[in-house]
């Protein structure tokens, strides 16, 4: 009886955003199993697979060959092999190379196996004292003035904590931008070089930060409050009972919601407790 050919699997691995140490067991052992390594860049590849001992062959898998490498990297899962594609640094297809092969392996219901690890915006982000139960992350904000101006103004609306990358070097004018934009005194705070060795989270107001911007250096990622006055203006409207609704489809526990509501109400939280006993 003829075997029938089975298709390899595509391991989507997380590795390192700096220190090394953050690197999963179960990615190791991925790593070491698979056929095929596909980086965003192989160099940069090597150093961490050097680092745990591991050797097998890589292919440059990048932004700018994404198109041409997946033709070629869905050949070798057909032959059989399994791929681990990882990024420089991360998980991969968060502003980083994947997002195309994963569309084509779905569409040719190639297994895809997501292999959990570091990510900037969720260590970022818990770790700001922002809102962490609704939030947006909106990748780095575009050059094209049009585009960016509508993504400031998404940012100025939205009543959801915000999230976005940022280079150093662009980060005075997103800044100014959104000193411009923001119609109220928001939370932003910003959190660069995530668990690396000058890892710093610093919450201050956005006037301070643009005073700070020439000495900031390194990966960063802003986290900014969500806009709550149209949103308290809403609330306000309705009556007890559905503002008690409206926390609990958020997942606020009963004690966050009598608390939320009072202080949106401006009122004392035992009033509000009363009702609810």
């Amino acid at each position: 009886m003829q075997e029938i050919n089975k298709t390899g699997t595509l391991y989507i691995v997380a590795t390192p955003i700096g220190n090394l140490e953050d690197i999963t067991l179960r990615a190791i052992r991925i790593l070491k199993e698979v056929d095929l390594i596909a980086a965003e860049d192989t160099r940069h590849t090597l150093k961490l697979l050097n680092h745990l001992e591991i050797t097998k062959p890589l292919i440059s898998y990048h932004r700018h060959n994404e198109e041409i490498k997946s033709d070629v990297l869905i050949q070798k899962l057909k032959e059989g092999n399994n791929i681990a594609l990882v990024s420089d640094a991360g998980t991969p297809g968060i502003c980083d190379p994947g997002e195309e092969i994963i569309k084509r392996c779905i569409q040719l219901e190639i297994n895809i196996v997501p292999i959990p690890g570091p990510c900037a915006i969720i260590n970022s982000l818990i770790c700001s004292g922002i809102d962490t139960k609704e939030f947006t992350f909106l990748g780095f904000l575009p050059l094209n003035k049009k585009l960016r101006k509508n993504k400031l103004d998404e940012i100025n609306k939205s009543n959801k904590t915000i999230i976005i990358y940022e280079a150093p070097h662009k980060l005075l004018a997103t800044l100014q931008d959104l000193k411009q934009v923001l119609n109220q005194d928001r939370k932003i705070v910003l959190a660069r070089e995530i668990t690396k060795i000058h890892e710093e989270f610093i919450r201050e107001n956005i006037d301070n930060l643009i005073a700070r911007t020439e000495n900031i250096k390194g990966e960063i990622v802003l986290i900014i409050e969500g806009n709550n006055i149209q949103e308290d203006n809403e609330l306000n409207n309705l009556s007890i009972e559905e503002h008690y609704k409206y926390y609990e489809n958020k997942g606020f526990c009963k004690k966050d919601i009598i608390k939320q509501i009072a202080k949106d109400r401006n009122v004392n939280k035992n009033e509000i407790y009363k009702q609810f006993i």
